[in-house]
């Protein structure tokens, strides 16, 4: 068993984990960055200062939690794709130097990974083949892995993710940011029989009735 610290810095929280390679958890503290909630959504540059104020902190926060020291960490992981680059940076930037110090190996993760193989943390068993739902921001994606380690991408939304629709919604309607909480808790009063969504389509695709009309419609007068 051995014990690794990890850094997630892809957007506008700062999070510090503690975990072994049992994927046992020992600490797991997440610094949320309310400031952006006077602009109506993330500010990339207000984002990376914030990292860069609350990383060192809260890295010292989770290793206290975890009754470890850095002397007892086996290798540093951190998030570097995908993300806002400039927070990426910082977490990157943090590990890379928190690694060369100790000596320790540097574990560079693509955090759509770790999202699904988190579920090993609540699920140790988990065994391949299997289908992966991640919702995660800007990425709503179905993944199947066939493998641990070999996965194909079997559909993918077409433009904004989920978490970028509820949050763009809620702007358009005034509700406030992040639009998520916000529109759960107004739907479970919604009426579900109001509208009737059409059924999304695999991929981008014109029917020649609809080429049709467009080109009757285009046609001169």
């Amino acid at each position: 068993m051995k014990y690794i610290l990890a850094f997630e810095s892809s957007c506008d929280d700062t999070s510090v984990a503690v975990l072994d390679t049992d994927y046992k958890v020992y600490a797991n503290l997440i610094s949320s960055q309310p400031q952006h909630l006077a602009f109506g959504g993330v500010l990339p540059e207000l984002a990376s200062r914030l990292h860069i104020k609350n990383i060192m902190q809260l890295c010292g926060l989770a290793l206290m939690k975890a009754e470890l020291t850095l002397g007892d960490i086996d290798a540093i992981a951190v998030s570097i794709n995908p993300g806002l680059i400039g927070s990426l940076i910082v977490g990157l930037s943090f590990a890379k130097s928190l690694a060369w110090a100790l000596g320790k190996p540097l574990l560079t993760v693509n955090h759509l990974l770790s999202h699904i193989f988190a579920n090993y943390i609540d699920h140790p068993h988990l065994e391949a083949p299997f289908l992966a739902l991640v919702v995660s921001g800007g990425h709503t994606e179905l993944v199947h892995f066939t493998t641990e380690t070999a996965f194909d991408v079997v559909g993918k939304t077409l433009d904004d993710a989920a978490g970028e629709t509820f949050d763009k919604a809620a702007k358009l309607m005034g509700l406030g940011f992040p639009g998520g909480p916000i529109l759960d808790r107004l739907s479970r009063d919604g009426d579900p029989e109001f509208f009737r969504f059409p059924r999304a389509l695999p991929k981008k695709m014109i029917s020649i009735s609809a080429i049709a009309a467009l080109k009757q419609r285009s046609a001169p007068i």
